[in-house]
């Protein structure tokens, strides 16, 4: 089923001069048939004349209605399937045949040595353990000195490492001196 695009115009209320062309009414029959000749030119086929009518504007706040002439053409649709024109391949038996594409395997697995554990070997062994107390390498004077530096009057004896620090009467700092507590 062919396809149509129409195109709409406005007839002419006036008519147009032109050679040999006399009076009202064949001027007017002028302008009608120089429209539709070049219409015509680009395709456009002359359907029919319509009379329609149309709201218009009239002052600030009225509108009236005002009847219009128009006249339809309407041309067969260019389609854009029809407007393309592929390319066509060759046939298959021209086409070379493709490389052979050679596959690589993949490297075999790393087996790496593993030692036999049993299985509930060291699950439940303590982080602290006794076996390990041979392994502390901080002497009680080391942790004597950082003591001291962190809280000034306080220290921990060679006796009881273990206990907490106290401050001792002699050693207490001189708060004169402490830039902490001058404010």
């Amino acid at each position: 089923m062919p396809r149509y695009e129409y195109k709409v115009v406005p007839a002419p209320t006036k008519g147009l001069k032109g050679k040999n062309v006399k009076g009202a009414e064949a001027r007017f029959s002028h302008a009608i048939q120089e429209l539709m000749n070049g219409l015509s030119g680009y395709g456009w086929e002359y359907l029919r004349a319509e009379t329609l009518p149309s709201i218009e504007r009239a002052g600030l706040t009225g509108t009236t209605k005002e009847w219009r002439n128009i006249l339809v053409f309407r041309r067969l649709r260019e389609t854009e399937a029809a407007a393309f024109q592929p390319e066509l391949l060759p046939a298959p038996s021209d086409i070379p045949p493709e490389p052979a594409v050679t596959r690589r395997e993949p490297p075999a697995p790393v087996r790496m040595a593993t030692k036999a554990v049993a299985p509930f070997d060291g699950l439940f062994d303590d982080e602290h353990d006794d076996d390990n107390a041979d392994d502390v390498d901080t002497p009680p004077q080391m942790l004597n000195a950082l003591a001291s530096r962190r809280k000034p009057g306080r220290t921990l004896s060679q006796d009881d490492s273990g206990a907490s620090a106290s401050p001792t009467p002699a050693e207490k700092p001189d708060t004169s001196e402490d830039p902490d507590t001058h404010r």
